[in-house]
Parts: C-alpha cells; structure tokens; sequence
C-alpha cells in the first residue's frame, strides 16, 4: 500500500467552500486526503465580539482533535492574519506544533511566502470582505514591505454569505484590477469560489492568480514531500512553484 499522507485543516465553522474545492484539487493524488476541523466564524468585521472567533483556545480545540488522526500537517484554511496582522498566523502555528507535535501552516502565511518567493510583491487583493477589513489588510501588505496596487472588495460581512458569490463576478473582479497591471492577483478568502476561476482567469490575463485555499494547500503539499505538479487545473502556483 502506497503510504499514506494526511492533511488536516482548521475550517470556519461556516465555510462551505474550503472543503470541497480542496477535495477536488486532490482528487488526482489517491495517497493525499484532507481531514477537517471546524470551529465557530460567522462574521468577518472588527467588532469585538468578531475578533474574538480567532483566539488561541477554539483553533487548539480543534486542532487537538485533528491530531486524533495521526496527520502529517495542519493548516489553518482562513485569512484572519489579513486583518489581525501576520505574526498572528506565526505564533498559531507555534501553537499548534506545541500542542500537538505536528507541523502547521496558514493561508495567509503561504500566500506571503509565494509572493516573496517569485519577487511579486506588487499585487492587486480581490476579496468580500467590509471595507474596514480591506483597508486594514491592504495597510497590512505596505507595512510589510509589499505594495497593493489594485483592490476590489464587496463589503459583506459575511461568513456564510461568501460562498454564494458567483464565479463570474468573481472574474469580473480580477478582471477589473488587472488593469493596475498587477505582478500577481491574490483572491483573499477561503469562503469565496476563487481557486476554482484560477486557471482561466490566469489564461485571459497572463496575471498569476493565488487563491487562498489554494495556497495553504500548496504548502502543506511542499511540507509533506508531494510533488504539487499534480496538481492539475488549478493555476500555474502547482506548477511554478512544485516540491
């Protein structure tokens, strides 16, 4: 039997897009299959009472009982650190391997790496979320050393609401901030059907596309040894960026 290899991932309790699309990008790797843990996000805003989903307790909760099943890796599938400030994703990942002995990675913390990575540090951010959350990730990105040059955002609060965007508004907004001419497009939410417009977004514009649930998949990918060039019809990330 081929050895296994398991990835767990921290879900939004109200995230109906993170887990399929995941399945379906792994559904060319037989050995590779991805376990969920959910815990309670119904808004995106910052209000306290929003901002307090994302403390250490209800990711250690579910963490613990995604390492139950003996997992290679942990990912954080949200994008929280947009708006909380990236060393958030940084100590959670600490977090977790102290608490359970297995290594971690995050969405956002992917995304940096990936941008950092291939110099395409002057992009554009398409995403749902309210104003407030856009303008603080946006500030977040400059203060780190990378420059947003474009955005569009729907001003939803959210969570559950993401999912019932559409792929063709989707498109329309990258389609609008690939006129700033981007040196990358991140599509920031794992509640929103971005991974799945990757590749032809990437085909009409010649703008590499990063959607978050794919990212953090990629990472876990590159952490657990598997060759993300199997990856097949999910943007060039798979390919250019494989190991």
């Amino acid at each position: 039997m081929t050895k296994r290899v398991l990835l767990g991932m921290l879900t939004p309790s109200s995230n109906t897009v993170l887990e399929p699309v995941t399945a379906a990008m792994l559904s060319g790797l037989p050995e590779v299959s991805a376990h969920f843990g959910r815990f309670t996000v119904k808004e995106i805003s910052l209000r306290a009472a929003a901002l307090d989903q994302f403390t250490d307790a209800p990711f250690l909760d579910a963490a613990r009982l995604l390492a139950d099943a003996q997992l290679n890796v942990i990912g954080w599938n949200g994008t929280s650190a947009g708006w909380l400030g990236f060393d958030a994703d940084v100590k959670l990942c600490k977090a977790i391997e102290d608490e359970t002995g297995i290594p971690a990675c995050t969405s956002m913390l992917a995304l940096n790496e990936i941008l950092e990575t291939t110099g395409r540090k002057r992009f554009a951010i398409v995403s749902p979320y309210l104003d407030e959350i856009q303008q603080t990730m946006v500030a977040n990105y400059n203060a780190a050393g990378f420059e947003v040059v474009a955005e569009r955002h729907l001003n939803d609060r959210g969570n559950f609401s993401f999912s019932e965007i559409s792929e063709e508004q989707i498109e329309r907004m990258c389609l609008e901030v690939a006129e700033a001419k981007p040196e990358a497009i991140a599509i920031i939410c794992t509640n929103m059907r971005g991974a799945p417009v990757a590749e032809r977004v990437e085909k009409a514009l010649g703008i590499p596309v990063y959607d978050t649930v794919s990212t953090v998949l990629w990472k876990a990918l590159r952490m657990t040894g598997v060759d993300t060039r199997r990856v097949q019809g999910w943007g060039s990330l798979f390919r250019e960026l494989h190991g």
